[in-house]
């Protein structure tokens, strides 16, 4: 089955704004759109990211690209939504076993230190940070990045998922020069995935910025393949 057409749900990382993806959306020649945050989702549950993203889903069938922790909210999208979601396609995402959330997903010592610094400072890391996480990233979007940082819920990050029941294609896009996601990790995730499909693409956590024309032929590929 190929689905190079049908629409895509996209679901971002924490705190980053829509319009990272603009150009990838321009080139992929399918209908897409940016799953949005819960309202007040400063203090949401889980399940409050995944109910904005389960009602800005198209109708019928679609496609889900997630980034980043976007990966725990689309392994909820995918259990409840089960067949409409025709392929799932993780670039550089965090994908947590049944029962797990992104931070039991962790490697130690982050999954000990992660609850910890949450809890003392937020889930807004300082700027300096911030920007050391954007290598690569021009930088008047790196500079508007900061600006626009969104803080999320800590939830997010603790909230443990259901128990997967995996629909439809799965692939994994690993980003090779990743200092957020080490590469190693990825792979990790792509096995968790059941992923059938994979590639590489040679940028840091941002690839939708680095190189938006990879990203979205990236994306194609896999749609179609």
């Amino acid at each position: 089955m190929t689905d190079t057409h049908s629409p895509v749900l996209v679901l971002s990382g924490a705190g980053l704004p829509a319009w990272i993806w603009d150009e990838v959306r321009e080139r992929l020649g399918a209908a897409s759109s940016v799953a949005p945050r819960p309202p007040a989702h400063s203090d949401s549950p889980l399940s409050a990211y995944v109910e904005a993203a389960v009602d800005a889903a198209p109708s019928g069938a679609f496609a889900i690209v997630a980034h980043s922790s976007g990966g725990v909210v689309g392994a909820e999208v995918a259990r409840l939504l089960g067949g409409r979601v025709s392929s799932f396609l993780a670039v550089s995402a965090v994908i947590p076993a049944g029962r797990e959330s992104f931070v039991s997903a962790m490697p130690v010592p982050n999954r000990w230190m992660l609850p910890i610094v949450m809890r003392l400072a937020g889930t807004r890391p300082p700027a300096t940070a911030l920007r050391r996480g954007l290598r690569g990233v021009g930088d008047d979007q790196a500079e508007r990045i900061v600006a626009e940082f969104v803080p999320e819920s800590r939830h997010l990050y603790t909230d443990r998922t259901g128990e997967h029941v995996w629909s439809g294609r799965r692939g994994y896009v690993v980003t090779t020069e990743d200092d957020e996601l080490p590469p190693g990790l990825q792979h990790r995730f792509t096995e968790r995935l059941g992923a059938t499909w994979t590639t590489q693409l040679a940028t840091g956590h941002l690839p939708m910025l680095q190189d938006s024309r990879a990203t979205a032929d990236a994306i194609r590929e896999f749609l179609a393949s």
